[in-house]
């Protein structure tokens, strides 16, 4: 037995002790030694998936997470060494991050799952059949249905959201046309909101007999005539007490609005 190997099963065998002490204690101290032992292994782990993006700290923490995981459920009776079950575990957690917390827009977690399946299924089939596979046969290799590889596939391109501030087009004077330029509109809302807040105004400096024969007048269509008999008076009185309405209505509106 060589000394390098003699070394390495001593410093083995020491690991396995503090694991045991950790489960046992949950020591802190031995978490921050064992922690220390393997945090290069996470990083490592976590750069693998991470190249390009930008959560790879995320992945570290995640990783971390994974490997106290690993600590807290190693049983060594199993005769395999730490190492070779931290690792499926860290990954496990790195995986289900990914597939869970980083897609800008909300999908069923069906279609999160068979992504990654498809894009093996490609990469296999694409080997196999030295052309890009259909996707029938996409689906048969997987053993779903087509209509399921294609929504995955459409639904997968959700994976970032575009930001509509998003430079998608030039416009003829040289400037930058944005998503938001094309999807948004003109809320006519705030209009209609100040109009009704200006007749709730307006309309509150009238009695109720002025108001009615507005009303009558401008909502329902009504002549004079048809509004006396309607409210039991002459069509002179409706005459006079529209236009002494109307006279109100003229001075309590804003300058802006009466000059409109």
């Amino acid at each position: 037995m060589s000394e390098d190997f003699q070394q390495q099963l001593q410093i083995d065998n020491q690991i396995e002790q503090l694991i045991k002490d950790f489960q046992r204690s949950n020591s802190e101290e031995t978490q921050v030694i064992l922690v220390k032992r393997y945090e290069a292994l996470v990083y490592m782990l976590a750069r693998k998936f991470s190249k390009g993006k930008d959560y790879g700290d995320d992945l570290i923490q995640v990783g971390m997470i994974g490997l106290l995981a690993a600590l807290r459920r190693f049983d060594s009776s199993y005769g395999r060494s730490f190492e070779s079950y931290a690792v499926p575990t860290i990954i496990g957690e790195i995986k289900r991050y990914i597939r869970d917390k980083t897609w800008s827009v909300h999908v069923p977690r069906r279609i999160k799952e068979l992504g990654p399946k498809i894009k093996n299924a490609v990469e296999k089939l694409t080997t196999e059949l030295q052309r890009s596979p259909k996707v029938y046969e996409i689906a048969g290799f997987l053993d779903v249905t087509e209509e399921e590889v294609l929504e995955t596939m459409e639904m997968s391109r959700s994976y970032h959201a575009l930001s509509v501030d998003r430079s998608i087009d030039t416009d003829q004077e040289g400037g930058t046309v944005t998503l938001l330029d094309l999807v948004g509109a003109t809320d006519t809302g705030y209009e209609r909101t100040d109009q009704q807040l200006l007749i709730e105004k307006v309309f509150s400096v009238l009695n109720d007999m002025e108001k009615q024969i507005l009303y009558c007048v401008y909502y329902e269509g009504l002549s004079q005539k048809e509004i006396g008999k309607k409210l039991g008076i002459s069509q002179m009185h409706v005459s006079r007490l529209q236009r002494r309405a109307l006279e109100k209505v003229q001075k309590s509106l804003p300058t802006d609005a009466s000059e409109s």
